[in-house]
């Protein structure tokens, strides 16, 4: 149930909650991982990497820090595989669309905050065509640090000049949850990269956005 009157902004991650995306993102980095030797394992990246930055992600499986420079470079050849596995495929998550609506027609403020590259995100955007929908876009080169920590919803509210508390996140990985948490937000899960059983939250947890209850 989602109460309109409650919150004044609403902030979406994007993969796993705009887009329903998972499985490939997980074909593109085992094609990438393969390429270079990169240890890859399906589980392990469902847990532990989705909603980092591949800054994070490419450091952990390279064993060694890799600089900024590395990361964008590696990272967009892993995006690009993304994007072309991704491209004739892509639509809204389920009920999104209607969704936007309703919350563009009661005026509330929106906002995409993704640890994703800005290349992505406009893939995504624009492939879709609802850029129209959000007030501020917030993506993982625009923070120091990457969910868990909150800074990027913090941000998010900031852009939307908006009070934490007055927000409400809608995410699907378990960093994104403890970064929206952590931020003072209320949370709705996407049951999308984690299946129910996985997701041990006492949190509103949806499969997807068309049986979701709105009111005023």
């Amino acid at each position: 149930m989602i109460y309109l009157s409650k919150y004044k902004a609403f902030i979406f991650d994007m993969d796993g909650v705009i887009v329903n995306n998972h499985s490939y993102h997980l074909k593109a980095w085992e094609i990438f991982c393969n390429k270079y030797s990169f240890p890859f394992n399906e589980d392990t990246f469902s847990k532990q990497y989705f909603g980092k930055s591949n800054l994070e992600i490419l450091s952990e499986l390279s064993d060694k820090k890799v600089t900024g420079m590395e990361a964008l470079a590696l990272g967009e050849e892993k995006e690009i595989i993304y994007r072309e596995l991704y491209s004739k495929e892509i639509s809204a998550h389920t009920g999104l669309l209607d969704l936007l609506e309703v919350l563009k027609s009661n005026d509330k403020l929106t906002a995409v905050a993704s640890s994703a590259p800005i290349s992505n995100i406009n893939f995504v955007l624009d492939k879709l065509k609802i850029r129209e929908y959000f007030n501020t876009v917030v993506d993982a080169s625009m923070v120091k640090f990457s969910k868990p920590n909150p800074e990027i919803y913090l941000k998010a509210a900031s852009a939307l000049n908006i009070e934490p508390k007055e927000c409400l996140v809608f995410e699907d990985s378990h960093s994104g949850i403890k970064a929206a948490l952590g931020a003072g937000m209320d949370v709705v899960v996407l049951a999308t990269t984690h299946n129910r059983n996985e997701l041990n939250y006492d949190l509103d947890i949806i499969d997807d956005f068309k049986n979701t209850e709105i009111k005023q």
